[in-house]
Order: structure tokens, then C-alpha cells, then sequence
């Protein structure tokens, strides 16, 4: 607020007894108000209310008080969101059916599971659904948070926020939990373990599923259908995705021009990769280039500044 006065005034509630609650890192948070002294809508007097996740999120049912009274007092709330797998609560108490959620990753499947009701998006960082959000992993709470305060505020504000954090405004809810890489897990067909390496080896050239094809000793319509088994997308998407990987680290760790790196990882041209980057990251290559560019020139400038050690 910079001595202004504030936007928001941020509480502390918990389902629980105490006046405090204890994470499962073992931090400990004081607690402002109880559920349990919250009855109705006069003491309510909630805009934004937002469900932590943790392991005690995942065992919560529809019959357990914190569900009951979420249900109860969710039509006297402007919006709800949750954090990770606070997604669990909200589904409990029945505020996620027929709704796109998303959650941590990892327990996408057990939410589908759990609650069949609920159109689990196990990719967006964050999903908004009328006024009900859910956010993925832990960080995704940030951008999920930056997008609430550029409703609220502007973007301005929001951009405001986001630079005195230190952090990048503002991904996209669409975009993905994860790179390429980290969402593709190892083939079990061992013609097919060789194929990533290959890919990156010809980045720069044109790289069609023939080529692909040959690559893997199979036939072009036998390899189409056990690629997207594998690695869960086309041979177009997989290749277009690590063709923006590659782009993403030399936009990153050089100074090559935009043309060069284009030509360089295989997009032909400026326009291409520009669109690519657009439809993987949901940003251009100059905004990329300059948030994560001069954080690491900064970076490294800090390093230099040390004094080495001997050790």
C-alpha cells in the first residue's frame, strides 16, 4: 500500500477449534476468526474468500462442518477460490459440480475420482468458472492472486504488484502446469526413448512425422497412434513445444536476435515463432525475453559482484 491506505484487509480463518493452525511444514499461523463464530451473512462481511490447500484438504467430506457451512454461506460471497488442493474443500461441498476446476497435478485423477461432478482441467495454472477459481500447484496461487487484483484494480496495479515481487505478470490461467519435458514421461517402447534427443538434434530443420516415422521403424499410421499413447499429443504438438523450448532458453541465456534464434530452432521466421510462443506460453517472445532476460543479467551481475571463494 506504500503507506496508503489499503486495498484489502486479510483474515485468518480456520474450521478449527484453536486460535491457531499449524501447516504441515509445522509454521504456525494466528487465526482471526472461527467458523464456528460465523453464522450468518451480518458476520460474514466476505468478498474474497480463499481455501488453503494441504493434506487435510483431501480428506474432507460433503458431511463435514467446514463443507456444511462453505455451502451454506457461498451465496453471500462475491467470489471463491482455492489453492492447490483447497480444490478438494470446494468440491466437497458441492461447489465445483458441473464446474472446470483445476488442482496440484498430482491429484487431478483423485479429484475426477472422488468427484465425478467436477471437469477436472489437469493443464491451466488456474481456472476461472463463474466465481468460483481454483488454482494448480502452490506458486499458481500468485498468479491466481494477480489476476483477482487486476479484476479488482486494473492491470496497472496488478503490474504494480507483480514487479515488486519480483515476479512474472501474468501467466495466463490457460497456460500449462508444465514444460514439454516435465510432462511427458519416459516411453516404455524402447523405439521411441531415442526420439526426444533426436528431435532436439534437428531442431533446426523441418521436422515431419515421416521423418519421425523412419526415426521409429514403423509405419506412418502405427506410429501416429503409439506417439500420442506415449507421450499424450501428436508428433506436431510434441515437436511445436520443443521447438519453443528451445526458443524459451535462448531467448533466456544469449543475446541472439529474435530472426536468428526463429531460423535456429526451426520456425522459419519471426511471425511463426511469435504465434507458437503465443499459443504454448500465451506470451510473445519480446515479453518473455525481457522479464526473464533481465533477471538473469541482473543475476549474474550480483554473482560478479561476490567475491570468489577458495573452497
Amino acid at each position: 500500500s506504500q503507506g496508503k491506505t489499503p486495498f484489502y484487509k486479510v483474515e485468518v480463518f480456520t474450521a478449527g477449534t484453536g486460535m491457531t493452525v499449524e501447516g504441515d511444514c509445522g509454521l504456525s499461523l494466528i487465526v482471526n476468526k472461527r467458523l464456528a463464530d460465523l453464522t450468518n451473512s451480518v458476520d460474514l462481511d466476505i468478498d474474497t474468500l480463499l481455501v488453503i490447500g494441504g493434506s487435510g484438504s483431501l480428506t474432507v467430506q460433503p458431511t463435514d462442518n467446514v463443507a456444511l457451512w462453505l455451502k451454506h454461506m457461498s451465496t453471500h460471497i462475491r467470489r471463491i477460490g482455492s489453492i492447490c488442493t483447497g480444490a478438494f474443500v470446494l468440491a466437497a461441498a458441492g461447489l465445483l459440480d458441473n464446474r472446470r476446476a483445476t488442482t496440484h497435478w498430482w491429484h487431478c485423477a483423485n479429484l475426477l475420482t472422488k468427484y465425478p461432478k467436477v471437469q477436472v482441467d489437469s493443464n491451466s495454472i488456474f481456472v476461472r468458472d463463474g466465481n468460483i477459481y481454483t488454482s494448480a500447484g502452490v506458486t499458481t496461487g500468485m498468479d491466481l492472486a494477480l489476476d483477482l487484483v487486476e479484476e479488482d484494480l486494473g492491470g496497472a496495479m496488478a503490474l504494480n504488484i507483480a514487479r515488486a515481487l519480483v515476479i512474472f505478470l501474468r501467466r495466463p490461467g490457460g497456460q500449462s502446469q508444465f514444460s514439454v519435458t516435465l510432462k511427458t514421461a519416459t516411453p516404455e517402447r524402447h523405439s521411441l526413448r531415442e526420439l526426444p534427443a533426436w528431435i532436439l538434434e534437428h531442431i533446426s530443420q523441418p521436422i515431419p512425422i515421416e521423418a519421425l516415422a523412419n526415426q521409429a521403424a514403423m509405419s506412418l499410421r502405427h506410429f501416429a497412434r503409439v506417439f500420442a499413447s506415449e507421450f499424450g499429443m501428436t508428433p506436431a504438438r510434441y515437436v511445436l513445444e520443443q521447438r519453443v523450448e528451445a526458443a524459451r532458453r535462448a531467448l533466456v541465456k544469449t543475446k541472439l536476435g529474435q530472426k536468428e534464434i526463429a531460423l535456429k530452432c526451426g520456425f522459419g521466421n519471426i511471425e511463426h515463432m511469435r504465434r507458437a510462443f503465443l499459443r504454448i506460453t500465451g506470451v510473445p517472445p519480446n515479453t518473455y525475453r525481457n522479464h526473464f532476460h533481465q533477471n538473469l543479467q541482473t543475476d549474474l551481475n550480483s554473482k560478479e559482484g561476490q567475491p570468489h571463494s577458495n573452497s
